[in-house]
């Protein structure tokens, strides 16, 4: 007897690879560009497999002197500026695939604080959040730590992720491993 075995549906999240945070504003820089190809392919593979696949874009008013980053990073990802564009090839990505991937602006490090997107996961009975993009250290732990205290099981994709902090990058690898319960994978 053949055993059928349900596959759940996951979805990719995308953190913030934008221009500023790659080359522009606040950048990872070489960690950042490094991991171009893997974050297209990345999302390329999941919208062909039909995946539910979210943008969570970093979005900030540059006359905001009351949202908490102000007084702790540059001004980055400001509305209407080239900045805020998707980098490289994932902007390639994005725009040929424009109809499969739900672009969802955000304000604060996680991708879940004061958006819709658990909501956006939960009506599509999503359990399993695999995450790529930049800050390792800052957003992407951030939406990981949301994830997972919302129950959701993680997977982190460490050849996709970047920051401007070596350190903190290696912290959050071991953190989302050993704290969150996340599997961390090179490669998929």
């Amino acid at each position: 007897m053949e055993v059928l075995t349900k596959v759940l549906p996951k979805a990719l999240i995308v953190i913030d690879y934008t221009v500023d945070f790659v080359v522009g504003k606040l950048p990872c820089g070489q960690p950042g560009i490094d991991i171009e190809q893997r974050i297209a392919g990345v999302t390329e593979l999941f919208v062909d497999e039909g995946d539910y696949v979210v943008m969570a874009v970093d979005l900030h008013d540059e006359t905001d002197v009351y949202h908490p980053e102000h007084k702790l990073f540059p001004p980055h990802n400001i509305r209407g500026t080239e900045g805020r564009d998707l980098y490289g090839k994932l902007k390639d990505v994005y725009e040929a695939n424009r109809g499969a991937i739900y672009w969802m602006d955000k304000t604060r490090y996680s991708a879940f604080c004061g958006t819709d997107l658990e909501l956006q996961l939960r009506a599509r009975g999503i359990q399993e959040l695999h995450l790529i993009g930049v800050c390792t250290d800052i957003c992407v732990l951030h939406t990981a730590v949301d994830a997972y205290n919302k129950g959701f099981q993680i997977v982190i994709h460490q050849d996709a992720v970047a920051s401007f902090n070596p350190q903190g990058h290696d912290w959050a690898l071991g953190h989302f491993q050993h704290t969150l319960g996340a599997q961390v994978v090179s490669g998929k």
